[in-house]
């Protein structure tokens, strides 16, 4: 097997890539430019935006509907065919505008590309445009560089670089030449620098080893390019309803219309009947109320910081019983911040209520001094070394104006940090301050700070400073020293002879409210797991503080178990720790095969492709990279983890208010297609299309839309999770559909034969009474469903409106000119009185099958 580049010696790169230390020629280039391509990450089967919206219409519901517009045609209702088109091609409209926007993921990887590189070619360094680099190509870089593409190390001088958005690490990595051990993880091989990554301090030379979609960025994009766009259970559901809509209408009307014929019903007669049977069975409002329903949730949502990419995602977040989580960013702040001191055996927590007093010390003053003029940063230097920027942000908050402060004391003489040294040392004028890796700093230390002054560097007082460091770092602390000495004649004269102050210990912190959101999500019955490139001793320190768990499992270990391995592990498996991006997914598709439903944060390019695979990727607004959130469904706008928490409960409640309306609306059409089709085994066609599609109008129109801006009930997050293979028509659906659908069904068939008085064909009167009985039995089970969750009965005003508007225009089809469309006749005070007994006897059927079904639930 090959040699990874990362573990060979410099030179053996360079003669594996054919290349030389003064470059490559204009001609090799250009040869090598044909053979690899251009430095680029292209996109790879992308869909056209005609396939995008082609697809919308891919599902049996929209067909099963479109098929409903043309029976309507045919049966001469124009206006009804033409509402139904209207809410199809709308549907369309707007996932195709959401379903494009997800397909730019690739594109935004672009964006990650330096656009120029300084390259050496024909023995001399020029600037280039970095998409003409091949493999071979000697690139020269330094401090503030984008890296144009993967490369080995020649050459580095005191060089790092952030590669937190490729690994998660949230420290910039020290870079050398020296060849790392063979399978060391993408975080730890510090020979190799990649492309997108950002180089924050020092210089060095690379031999290009890869080029776009050959980078690990260009991996990524192929990952995203292969992974298959996830669909919810609702989505999978609404199409499986669809398909037996549509088989239920064929067959219902293979079954009738032959039976009408041999009755001898005219063929018209008999072809209205089956017309009649395929509208009461297609709910034609379904998906614009499904849509609406998301979209006022996404409203919701956006509101409180959670910006919604995919409809769908809105009801699959409510679903999730996993989420893996990022580290950096996510349950961190994603900055580093000294959170304690150590001088003379005294720790002091930063965050303490008596810090103020505590840093008043002279020595605890004198240590942060030490640590912002030995420092190359500024405070206003965004994008300089974090543990530098922490640094200063220790003395500033302490009362240090660092301004001031350096201008004071300015700077003769320097040693510069480098990877070797493991120190920085600055010189001002009479003194000179060292700042540095502990175990270098103490080794070049002959006296220590004490509060009655310096006083020799004993054997013991070694040991208590190792034993402080040591418990730094099971804090998951990073820890420096610092140290001084008194009139330097030169900088090298800071090697030795130091005085020792004290100690720092940095960490990215975690959010201050992550903590409670963390305790609410598992409380309702969501496990959490954090998924990071971080090493294993901060990670588990960060998740044991956040109450995640301890159970950690190191990316390597992943490397080497099979799939199925893997699964059974992962359910135990509380923290992720040195991880890749091919170990996130696989750990997510481990979790998905458990039978999960899984969610994935992240703001990193490394987390793109769990993102795409998760069955809902959540990405952070802020921190995030373009390529995480074009990836993701969700994007939290401030990066706060409690927004999740948040986006979780938004999502259950508009699950609640889905099932709702589903329920509503099939309970009427089960209802409808079961009249129509017994009445026409006796020879009447007692519903005809007509007041059917005005039934289905009033039903699934404003009411059950209203039903989508229902408030959420309060126990919503004191529930677990949805069972992942139990749909939205499980058993208690249908039980409520077919007990209500029974009882609307014997009931009306009682007033039918009642006021047809034994007539051999049915009447205006009959049909009118049933008609307007089934207008006002549907409000009734609206409100006994509403019950059944739990929902007050006047808590959302617009359900009342329309209600109350669907009460007004069926009384206009019944005392206007409108009846005559309707085949309808005026009602009596003496019919309202008989309805109002249907009514009656229907809703204690309605609650005492409501109230089984919540047994049935719980």
């Amino acid at each position: 097997m090959s040699e990874d580049p990362h573990e060979l010696p410099a030179e053996r790169v360079v003669d594996r890539f054919e290349s030389r230390h003064d470059g490559l020629t204009d001609d090799e280039v250009r040869r090598r430019l044909e053979e690899h391509g251009e430095n680029d990450v292209v996109r790879s089967g992308g869909r056209s935006p005609i396939d995008i919206f082609v697809a919308q219409f891919d599902s049996v519901l929209i067909w099963v509907l479109l098929a409903a517009a043309v029976l309507s045609v045919w049966a001469g209702h124009t206006v009804d065919a033409v509402l139904i088109a209207i809410i199809v091609v709308a549907n369309g409209i707007f996932g195709f505008v959401q379903d494009y926007r997800a397909e730019q993921s690739l594109e935004s990887l672009r964006e990650l590309a330096s656009p120029t590189a300084r390259v050496r070619r024909n023995g001399e360094v020029r600037e280039v445009d970095a998409t003409e680099l091949v493999p071979g190509d000697i690139v020269v870089l330094r401090g503030g560089d984008v890296v144009p593409a993967d490369g080995r190390l020649l050459e580095a001088t005191d060089l790092e670089a952030d590669e937190a958005a490729l690994t998660g690490e949230s420290v910039p990595v020290t870079k050398s030449a020296a060849p790392v051990e063979s399978g060391a993880p993408l975080a730890e091989r510090e020979s190799m620098v990649y492309k997108g990554t950002n180089v924050t301090r020092g210089k060095g030379v690379v031999v290009v080893t890869g080029t776009g979609m050959a980078t690990e960025v260009g991996g990524i994009a192929r990952e995203l390019a292969a992974t298959e766009e996830t669909r919810t259970p609702l989505q999978d559901e609404l199409n499986e309803l669809g398909r037996t809509l549509g088989l239920g209408v064929l067959g219902l009307s293979a079954l009738v219309a032959p039976l009408l014929l041999v009755r001898g019903t005219t063929a018209v007669q008999a072809a209205l009947t089956a017309v009649s049977l395929a509208v009461a069975a297609i709910p034609e409002g379904l998906p614009a109320v499904v849509t609406l329903t998301l979209a006022l949730g996404v409203r919701k949502m956006s509101e409180e910081n959670a910006l919604v990419r995919r409809l769908p995602a809105v009801e699959a977040l409510g679903a999730v019983d996993v989420v893996c989580t990022d580290k950096t960013g996510t349950l961190t702040k994603g900055q580093m911040t000294v959170s304690k001191l150590w001088v003379n055996d005294t720790v002091i927590d930063v965050d303490s209520a008596d810090t103020d007093a505590d840093v008043r010390a002279d020595r605890t003053e004198l240590l942060l001094r030490i640590g912002a003029l030995c420092n190359d940063s500024t405070l206003e230097d965004e994008g300089g070394d974090p543990t530098e920027l922490a640094l200063l942000e220790a003395a500033d908050g302490r009362g240090f104006d660092v301004n001031r402060l350096r201008s004071d004391n300015p700077r003769t003489d320097e040693v510069p940090f480098s990877s070797e040294r493991k120190w920085m040392g600055t010189v001002h004028d009479d003194v000179g301050y060292v700042k540095g890796a502990p175990e270098v700093v103490v080794e070049n230390c002959d006296r220590i700070l004490t509060a009655d002054g310096a006083k020799p560097m004993s054997d013991d007082r070694r040991e208590r400073i190792e034993t402080t460091v040591r418990e730094f770092g099971d804090d998951a602390l990073r820890v420096l020293a610092m140290a001084y000495r008194d009139d330097p004649a030169e900088a090298d004269d800071l090697a030795d002879g130091l005085t020792f102050v004290g100690l720092t210990g940095m960490i990215d912190p975690p959010r201050e409210e992550v903590a409670d959101a963390i305790d609410v999500t598992k409380r309702a019955g969501i496990a959490v797991k954090m998924v990071t490139g971080d090493n294993v001793r901060t990670a588990r320190a960060i998740a044991e503080s956040l109450g995640i768990g301890t159970d950690v499992l190191e990316g390597p270990a992943v490397e080497r178990m099979d799939d199925e391995t893997l699964r059974e592990r992962v359910a135990a498996v509380d923290v992720f720790a040195r991880t890749s991006p091919d170990h996130k997914v696989r750990i997510l598709r481990a979790l998905q095969a458990q039978g999960n439903d899984v969610a994935m944060t992240g703001d990193g390019v490394n987390d793109a492709p769990a993102l795409k695979n998760a069955d809902v990727g959540v990405a952070m607004g802020i921190r995030g990279t373009d390529v995480a959130r074009q990836a993701s469904d969700i994007v939290l706008l401030d990066d706060n983890y409690a927004t999740m928490e948040r986006a979780v409960e938004r999502g259950r409640a508009i699950f609640d208010n889905i099932w709702k309306f589903v329920a509503y609306l099939l309970s009427a059409n089960v209802a409808e297609v079961a009249i129509v089709f017994i009445a026409s085994l006796y020879g009447y066609l007692i519903l005809p299309a007509v007041q059917l599609l005005w039934i289905n109008l009033l039903t699934d129109g404003l009411p059950a839309l209203a039903l989508g801006a229902d408030p959420e009930s309060g126990d919503v997050m004191e529930r677990p999770p949805r069972e992942p293979d139990r749909g939205i028509i499980g058993r208690p659906m249908l039980g409520l559909i077919g007990g209500m659908g029974a009882a609307t069904t014997l009931v009306l068939l009682a007033l039918m034969f009642y006021t047809l008085e034994g007539a051999a064909s049915i009447t205006p009167y009959a049909m009118t009474m049933v008609f307007t009985a089934f207008v006002f039995l549907e409000i009734v089970g609206l409100y006994v469903i509403r019950w059944l969750r739990e929902t007050p009965m006047l808590s959302n005003p617009w359900l009342t409106i329309a209600v109350a508007v669907s009460i007004v225009l069926q009384l206009a089809v019944l005392y206007t000119p409108l009846n005559r469309y309707f085949g309808t006749v005026p009602l009596e005070p003496a019919d309202w009185g008989l309805i109002g007994v249907v009514l009656a006897v229907c809703l204690p059927a309605y609650v005492a099958v409501a109230t089984l079904v919540r047994r049935i639930e719980r």
